[in-house]
């Protein structure tokens, strides 16, 4: 089977930002969280993806189709949520779904409207009367419409209540039930993927720091904490960040066993990272509060 998506050695370059060899796989029938500081470059490889912007080196390819070659036919196949949704504002929902669905056999008028009521969502009314959540919501309908079998979001919870994130995340869940189907979720808030992911690709500063399954992320990643004294200048290397203060250092690693080998005997406490902690630690650095 083909992945989803595959991304080999993807290159880009701005003024003062780099995109650097970025590679890694989505297979179908699970979703991906791609994640990182903001201007880590996570919006700038779904525009590539869709080619909105032109790559300087790499291969993308959706379902085994070349993403510049085979573009029409990829694109059917795609859903997309920014976070932002631009739409005309003085189009009313009604006109907007009219002008997107001809551009998808596979449009569903039932599906759509059966997402509109569940949503909530005014079609008599315009676009610019929508609040941002709400336009996130009338995105995320449009795209779930035409039985995309890759849906891109980027940043989709921004300005979303913390019940209907919870609900988007479900709703993801159900869809890669149909093993042929696969989600990149692009976001800064990585409880929304908790439950849901199940990969993680981190990224930071234009470089992929990591890209695997969550649990294999929760396996390698750890928070230490113990006294300021331990943090000898071999065992220093061994942390990604670090936090000190008075009372002593919180750090994360994700070579756990060779930390608990050097640090043997001495009193420490060894936790599992979250998706949180991780990010936090590898964009700060070291930290003296």
């Amino acid at each position: 089977m083909v992945p989803a998506l595959e991304i080999k050695g993807l290159r880009k370059e701005y003024n003062g930002f780099f995109l650097k060899d970025i590679s890694f796989s989505l297979p179908q029938g699970y979703v991906m969280g791609l994640i990182g500081p903001n201007g880590a470059g996570k919006t700038t490889i779904i525009k590539l993806i869709l080619n909105l912007i032109k790559k300087k080196a790499g291969e993308i390819r959706v379902f085994g189709m070349d993403n510049l070659k085979q573009e029409i036919e990829m694109k059917s196949r795609i859903g997309f949520v920014h976070e932002v949704p631009s739409f005309y504002g003085y189009m009313k929902l009604e006109r907007v779904k009219s002008i997107v669905s001809r551009f998808y056999p596979a449009w569903d008028d039932k599906l759509f409207s059966r997402l509109c009521g569940e949503f909530k969502l005014p079609l008599g009314k315009k676009i610019s009367s929508l609040s941002r959540g709400m336009n996130t919501k009338f995105a995320l309908a449009l795209a779930l419409s035409h039985d995309a079998d890759l849906l891109l979001m980027d940043e989709p919870t921004s300005g979303l209540d913390p019940v209907f994130r919870r609900e988007l995340m479900e709703r993801l869940s159900e869809i890669i039930q149909d093993e042929q189907k696969a989600v990149l979720f692009s976001t800064h808030i990585t409880s929304d993927l908790e439950r849901t992911a199940d990969y993680i690709t981190y990224i930071q500063g234009g470089e992929i720091i990591f890209s695997s399954t969550k649990d294999k992320v929760r396996e390698d990643w750890a928070i230490v904490k113990g006294e300021n004294e331990l943090l000898s200048d071999e065992i220093l290397p061994l942390f990604k960040g670090i936090r000190k203060s008075q009372y002593g250092f919180k750090a994360l690693t994700s070579d756990i066993d060779k930390v608990r080998r050097q640090l043997s005997g001495q009193n420490l406490i060894v936790e599992k990272a979250s998706l949180d902690e991780i990010m936090f630690f590898l964009s700060k650095g070291e930290i003296n509060a």
